[in-house]
């Protein structure tokens, strides 16, 4: 099969560069075009990022010598690659104008970017759970008059460490009412530099700029309905959230109680959810795509685990990773939950969303 050439938007910084070392060998896409801001413009990308490299191992050798363009001028490229992946690191108006420009010129973005995500005809995707707001893309088309090019983002990172065991249990009848959640967040997610090392060694950061408003209000856009020309957001489940940084470098950790919306004879067993959780497949184990994990949801009985260092790579970076289950005080139950906030809840969520689209045919007549 001949691959797909796609471009990487932010190519220099720390999640255009994960986007480079995964799509490494990638089966469906090859790296063809790189952009980044004006002053890395016209230089090799190895000159650029080789006193920066952060993923490990080398630069990708057909990547190295790729010529850098201007992530600003959308119509570079044209004609180079088929779509993109952003991974743009500006102000937010910009993103959003930058990314609509892409579109324009026919060629679809994948965005890891939040600037989009509450538009109302722009699926937020998780793609074991959304799947069905894709349908939203032919609405977002007509509205902007785009022929080819589109926009799909993936959520803020923090959300991946409880959506899946979220929609899990609601999927299988057990709605949930009210949540509460702190998480403990790696200092990869604030990028490169990224926080001072003198804030974060032998200390933890109780705020993340956004976060706890992403956190409460992203999975309600997630959880919703496509109505018409737009995403209707579910109701429930209420969320409050406390978003920490803690001296962790990837793997972000969430503590979560939940309270189910069902009389108490019909809440479920303990048993019961980890039944739910290790037996959860969607679309993509379904369609076995190249960057899905073969168990989303993997459940583990030590007392001590999950643990950041040891178990992020579960699944390759792409499970959600589950602990301590247990009755809860206030609530009905609680639980700890892991996700790999640069892999799952980066780069590499936003390569298995590529994978969807492709999948579905949304990359067909580029």
């Amino acid at each position: 099969m001949e691959k797909i050439s796609v471009g990487v938007l932010g190519a220099t910084g720390m999640v255009g560069q994960r986007y480079i070392k995964l799509l490494e060998n990638h089966p469906w896409f090859k790296v063809t075009y790189v952009a980044a801001s004006p002053r890395s413009a016209g230089k090799l990308y190895k000159d650029v990022v080789s006193s920066k490299w952060l993923i490990g191992e080398e630069i990708p050798a057909d990547v190295a010598n790729l010529t850098i363009q201007d992530a600003n001028d959308a119509k570079l490229a044209v004609g180079k690659c088929k779509f993109v992946f952003s991974a743009l690191e500006m102000g937010k108006d910009e993103i959003k104008a930058l990314e609509e420009a892409y579109a324009a010129e026919g060629i679809p973005v994948v965005s890891n970017a939040s600037a989009n995500r509450w538009t109302e005809d722009v699926p937020m995707l998780v793609p074991e759970i959304n799947y069905s707001h894709l349908d939203i893309i032919k609405k977002q088309q007509e509205h902007h008059g785009w022929k080819k090019g589109f926009i799909a983002v993936k959520p803020n990172c923090s959300l991946q460490t409880y959506m899946m065991p979220l929609h899990a249990l609601i999927q299988a009848g057990y709605p949930v009412k009210r949540m509460i959640v702190t998480t403990l967040q790696a200092t990869s997610g604030a990028g490169y530099p990224g926080v001072p090392s003198f804030d974060m060694i032998d200390n933890i950061v109780p705020f993340i700029g956004g976060e706890e408003e992403k956190t409460e209000k992203e999975c309600l856009k997630i959880l919703g309905k496509v109505d018409g020309d737009k995403i209707a957001n579910a109701a429930l489940p209420l969320v409050s959230s406390t978003c920490t940084r803690v001296p962790v470098i990837d793997g972000h950790t969430a503590c979560v109680s939940l309270e189910f919306d069902l009389p108490e004879d019909k809440k479920p067993s303990l048993e019961e959810i980890e039944k739910i959780w290790t037996s959860y497949k969607s679309v993509p184990q379904e369609l076995e795509l190249p960057s899905a994990p073969v168990h989303p949801i993997v459940v583990r009985h030590e007392e001590n685990r999950p643990q950041p260092r040891r178990d992020r790579e579960t699944e390759k970076g792409m499970a959600c990773v589950i602990g301590r289950l247990r009755k809860c005080a206030v609530f009905d139950v609680k639980f700890v939950a892991l996700s790999h906030n640069t892999k799952r809840g980066a780069a590499m969520g936003g390569i298995l969303n590529a994978e969807l689209l492709k999948s579905k045919g949304f990359f067909d007549n580029l």
